[in-house]
């Protein structure tokens, strides 16, 4: 949310609530009050029932309030990549993407934008706007801008990135990151219900993704024993070890490097064991493939601003 407090507009729209005035300074997820998209494209890497066979229409957004130490998408979360566009000018784009083919619209990292997402989601409807909506998420989320969202989003696709508070502060700087991802995930449960398919495609529900570390398959396995306990099969869990360092992690000598085969098989191994059924899972080397973007291109975006 956007309070207002003796004329100036207080961000605490993430759980840093750093009550920056956005409209004169960056918050703490590095952005002012103008949206920024760094890139927008037909993106292939969800899974699979996001993906599909045409592509997820990804709207990638400049900025982020969690600012992970080993952040995959480096060069917009801390960077200065991406144009600025208006209320209408993003609503063009997800039409422009729904006119392409995508199988729904993917708002990855929006967390920081939300206001203005939701009045372009409402231009967009009016003109036509008519395929699912994805929040792609850290987790990291205030259950006030959660609930700005009911109505618009479809599929929730938020991280749970760790059970440990001791992780979360180090890596992340976030110690109350479970509390504050758990209780999102509860409301994004509450909002979509239980998974609805057309055919082989998610329309309706929660995918939570966990990223396993290299040298934390413990944590990893308490972050699938919770989900599993919490929610049984009324939410999908995806597994993933595409894990990449990158290249200034010399402080964090302990995450310099990939994950393992056998850090991996142990969590699979024992999702299989909780009797995990609703999950995706990465096979073979998908960690020496780039899922992470070129975000140099700019496909889709020069079409908005001309």
């Amino acid at each position: 949310m956007l309070e207002q407090v003796a004329g100036e507009i207080k961000c605490v729209l993430c759980p840093r609530r750093c009550q920056a005035d956005r409209n004169s300074a960056r918050g703490y997820c590095g952005e002012r009050m103008q949206v920024r998209v760094a890139r927008a494209s037909l993106h292939m890497w969800e899974e699979p029932c996001i993906s599909g066979s045409a592509g997820s229409g990804t709207v990638f957004f400049a900025g982020c309030p969690l600012r992970c130490v080993f952040c995959q998408n480096r060069k917009i979360a801390l960077g200065d990549k991406g144009k600025e566009l208006t209320t209408q000018q993003l609503a063009k784009l997800f039409l422009l993407l729904q006119g392409k083919g995508a199988h729904n619209i993917n708002l990855v990292t929006p967390t920081h934008f939300v206001p203005q997402i939701v009045a372009a989601l409402k231009s967009a409807k009016m003109q036509g706007l008519s395929i699912p909506i994805v929040y792609n998420t850290s987790g990291y989320e205030e259950l006030e801008t959660l609930r700005m969202l009911e109505g618009y989003v479809d599929v929730y696709l938020p991280d749970l990135k760790y059970y440990s508070a001791e992780l979360s502060a180090k890596y992340s700087s976030a110690p109350d990151y479970f509390v504050c991802a758990s209780r999102a995930i509860k409301e994004m449960m509450r909002q979509t219900g239980v998974p609805i398919f057309d055919q082989e495609l998610m329309t309706r529900g929660v995918i939570v993704r966990h990223m396993v570390m290299p040298g934390h398959v413990g944590d990893a396995k308490t972050v699938l024993k919770y989900l599993y306990e919490t929610y049984q099969d009324d939410i999908y869990i995806s597994i993933m070890n595409q894990y990449t360092p990158p290249a200034d992690l010399t402080a964090y000598p302990e995450l310099n490097r990939r994950v393992t085969h056998r850090e991996y098989e142990k969590v699979v191994d024992y999702a299989i064991e909780l009797g995990i059924q609703n999950a995706f899972i990465q096979e073979g080397d998908t960690a020496n493939e780039s899922f992470i973007p070129d975000f140099d291109e700019e496909q889709f975006l020069k079409e908005i601003v001309e």
